[in-house]
């Protein structure tokens, strides 16, 4: 009676390397015993804490994903495909013996796939009392990555004449095709699994809030930090958006983006050739040695024009991006502008809800993230592609199949690690990019208000918060360059085994005289040496790819932005007869739970002045933004001339009114820009005008440099008064047929209101004037007072009018003119005691 053996004939288990090649026997038994324990122990641990803490999950929360089916299947296929091996070895393969070693690979895979879908079921329906998960387990990721590991170890025997590698028989076809199919669905399997289809925390951004009511803001960032999705979503909706960029219009430099396209395509020719003409000069020296100057001058000549093999110093690279650098200076200032044009066309509402620092450092990151995509995609990933193919296509016909298949099968796992890992860490990218943002935005804040920091002694705490926000962006950075590590390991195991492979095989054709001389195994060397080094920049081209997409993704946030207000179809231009301003039944509400106007309606004649008054919060500044139309009115109409604002473009409407905020803001630059800027077309004798009747013309001239002094970031090297009345002067330089005054006197001290008084009468005279005021004595003068108290009107008319009803406009003077009356009492007291003292 025949009795089974462990390992074939003439084989033990301790016989590891038999014939230049490892034994079947010791390595499916090696491997199939390390990973079965991996899982089971570890595995088993999983499960048990999953028991003992974890919870079920909402069936509202499970992802419905087709790639989770997939990955199921897949999972179920390979114990099949085990099945299949052992009865067609131990029935139709009649060259063939079954083996204890394939029955225990046999047995222990149909016991550890199924257990890994338990593993896999268990952690799609529990969830532990921790952060929600973004994917599998360590357990299952580790399985996945070993069971991958010991199929790609079948490359070592390659060149083993007893092995299947060779097609000699049936047995060798068939164990090819299960080979083949085991391979695949590992691969499949291991890709699925860095993706996690069936894990509730990729699909379901929102679930990862952690309190009940977070902001719009803060729910939009940490959906965009928890993001999982691939950057190449929607991917042909943002190449359709950077269509009208990308492809130059002026002739010339389409012209030279054709010239490029050519020069690549000669590029990749040379890169063939190179090597080619090196196995020439090889063989003309080995076989029947004789002088080729000719090989060397050609040789010579490639290499000239390719640059040390990666293209980066050669002739055509060169010329390539000397040409390119019109093209990209296109692209880069048409973007910038366009984005720079599109945040000008947003709302009020927008820019009062945005982050300076934040919006700048989306604004160059975007921009630069354009040209370095297009860089990395068309002279980096495309070339090295190319010469992948040409590189299979010249090995299979020039050696044999193997060196095709070897090239092959290391560039397509070498892309294909590099695209699965890199998408995985591309959540980490994202991260440390909105933290970063953060960051920016902080410093940038902080700056902004160093005075209210200065005030408050809260410097310790600026600095603190600081601190704070580097640190979420080091530890955002430190996931994101460790994930980088364990990419950039991997793919170099991947070059090493492939390039160890095909070597031995050349070298072996050689010695055993197989066809091959030693001149093909200096072309082999040569040319795969030539692939490797940009495929070793492969990965990082493709990093950053995702990290530019990545980059381009807060940017077109941006440019989706939608104008809440833009211009009516076939809006024209506001024609200004007389100036009259009218506000028809108009209610208005910035949000849904309070309403800011409430049908106010009042008629402004031409020339005329009326005032606003009343408590804050009553709605006077809001009256002045829905006339600039920075938002539009809910109900009932704005009229000039009886033209509705809302049927005119916004660059007339917003020519025709001049204000003077209270607030004034001013730009880094010059006094005299910032007055200019009323009307840039303006002479330096029209500005110096408006200086004078703004009462700072003189002011002006004390200063070392005059016109040209510096007001400092937003003019705080100008005092309040001097600020708001360089705002007074580039409004009358304006010379708007309407003026809008809110507060415009608020800086100013009595004098200077006195003075400033009648230049104001001056400018506003015979032009539709509204003054929104606090200090009653400012309107007297004001042909019609409105007083508003939470959103309506509850009185109307001339100062004495107002002052007879006994109303609250009455109440709102005595109480000023008793603010008067101490204010008085007071400096008397201060100059009597000044007296006494001297």
């Amino acid at each position: 009676m025949n009795t089974m053996s462990y390992c074939p004939p003439n084989i033990t288990f301790t016989d590891i390397w038999i014939d230049h090649g490892m034994s079947k026997c010791f390595m499916d038994t090696i491997s199939i015993t390390i990973i079965s324990s991996y899982l089971l122990i570890f595995g088993t641990i999983q499960l048990w804490i999953y028991q003992k803490y974890g919870t079920e999950t909402a069936i509202t929360l499970l992802p419905k994903n087709k790639l989770y089916i997939v990955q199921k299947f897949f999972l179920y296929f390979v114990p099949i495909l085990s099945i299949i091996r052992i009865i067609l070895q131990g029935t139709i393969l009649n060259d063939t013996k079954i083996y204890g070693y394939m029955i225990l690979t046999t047995v222990l895979t149909l016991i550890i796939y199924p257990y890994s879908i338990y593993i896999l079921k268990i952690e799609r329906h529990k969830l532990l009392p921790s952060v929600p998960p973004r994917g599998h387990g360590l357990v299952l990721l580790g399985f996945w990555t070993l069971a991958f590991v010991s199929e790609n170890l079948v490359f070592v025997n390659i060149g083993k004449l007893e092995w299947w590698f060779h097609l000699n028989t049936l047995t060798d076809q068939i164990e090819m095709a299960l080979f083949i199919l085991r391979y695949v669905s590992n691969l499949i399997i291991f890709a699925l699994g860095l993706k996690a289809p069936g894990i509730t925390g990729n699909t379901n951004p929102e679930y990862h809030t952690l309190n009940n009511g977070p902001t719009l803001q803060s729910r939009y960032y940490q959906s965009r930090s928890e993001d999982t999705s691939s950057t190449w979503k929607n991917v042909w909706h943002k190449i359709k958006i950077l269509t009208p960029f990308l492809w130059p219009k002026p002739l010339i430099l389409q012209l030279r983006v054709i010239f490029c396209f050519g020069l690549l395509i000669l590029g990749r020719l040379i890169n063939l050739y190179v090597p080619i003409y090196n196995k020439k000069i090889v063989d003309s020296i080995s076989e029947a040695p004789e002088f080729r100057w000719d090989f060397i001058l050609i040789y010579v000549a490639f290499k000239f024009l390719q640059g040390g093999g990666t293209g980066g110093m050669g002739l055509l690279n060169n010329l390539r991006s000397f040409l390119w650098i019109r093209i990209q200076q296109y692209t880069t200032r048409e973007i910038e502008i366009e984005l720079f044009r599109h945040l000008h066309s947003l709302s009020l509402r927008w820019h009062l809800g945005r982050k300076t620092g934040e919006v700048l450092k989306v604004m160059d990151r975007g921009t630069d993230s354009v040209n370095n995509l297009l860089n990395y995609i068309l002279f980096s990933i495309v070339p090295t592609i190319i010469d992948i193919i040409v590189a299979v296509a010249f090995f299979i016909v020039a050696f044999n199949n193997w060196f095709g298949l070897i090239v092959f099968l290391t560039m397509s796992l070498y892309i294909a690690a590099t695209i699965m890992i890199t998408e995985w860490r591309t959540k980490f990218q994202r991260r440390m990019n909105l933290a970063d943002n953060a960051q920016k935005a902080r410093s940038v804040d902080s700056l902004l208000n160093f005075e209210t920091v200065k005030y408050y002694g809260a410097e310790s705490y600026e600095v603190d918060s600081y601190r704070k926000a580097i640190l979420e962006f080091q530890i955002a950075e430190w996931k994101s360059m460790i994930t980088l590590n364990i990419l950039n390991t991997l793919q170099n195991i991947i070059v090493c085994s492939g390039l160890l492979t095909g070597s031995l095989l050349c070298l072996h054709m050689v010695v055993t005289k197989q066809g091959l001389t030693i001149g093909d195994y200096v072309l082999f060397a040569s040319y795969i040496i030539q692939l490797y080094v940009p495929l070793n920049w492969f990965g990082t081209y493709y990093r950053a790819i995702q990290k530019n997409f990545v980059d381009m993704e807060n940017m077109f946030d941006l440019l989706r932005e939608e104008q809440e207000i833009i211009n009516a179809p076939g809006a024209g231009p506001l024609i200004i007869k007389r100036g009259q301003v009218e506000f028809a039944n108009v209610t208005f509400s910035y949000t849904s739970e309070k309403i800011i106007l409430k049908n106010i309606s009042f008629v402004v004649p031409a020339g005329k002045t009326i005032a606003l008054v009343g408590p804050s919060g009553s709605g006077k500044s809001t009256i002045v933004r829905l006339l600039f139309r920075f938002y539009d009115v809910e109900q009932g109409a704005i009229l000039i001339d009886g033209q509705n604002i809302k049927t005119v473009t916004q660059d007339s409407l917003r020519r025709s009114i001049g204000v003077v905020p209270q607030d004034t803001v001013l730009f880094n630059n010059t006094i005299k820009y910032n007055i200019q800027y009323g009307r840039i077309e303006a002479i330096d004798a029209d500005i110096i005008s408006a200086a004078r009747n703004a009462d700072i013309h003189e002011r002006i001239l004390s200063f070392p440099n005059g016109y040209e002094t510096q007001v400092g970031e937003r003019g705080l090297r100008l005092s309040g008064g001097e600020k708001q009345r360089v705002a007074i002067a580039r409004t009358i330089l304006k010379e708007p047929a309407i003026v809008l005054l809110d507060e415009a006197t608020s800086a100013l001290d009595t004098q200077t209101e006195r003075n400033i008084q009648a230049a104001l009468s001056r400018v506003c005279a015979n032009r539709t004037t509204i003054i929104i005021a606090h200090r009653l004595s400012t309107i007297i003068h004001a042909d019609e007072i409105l007083v508003l108290k939470d959103g309506e009107i509850i009185e109307r008319g001339k100062h004495e009018e107002l002052i007879s009803y006994n109303g609250m406009y009455y109440s709102m003077w005595q109480a000023q003119l008793q603010n008067d009356q101490e204010t008085t009492k007071v400096s008397n007291d201060v100059q009597e005691n000044e007296a006494t003292k001297s």
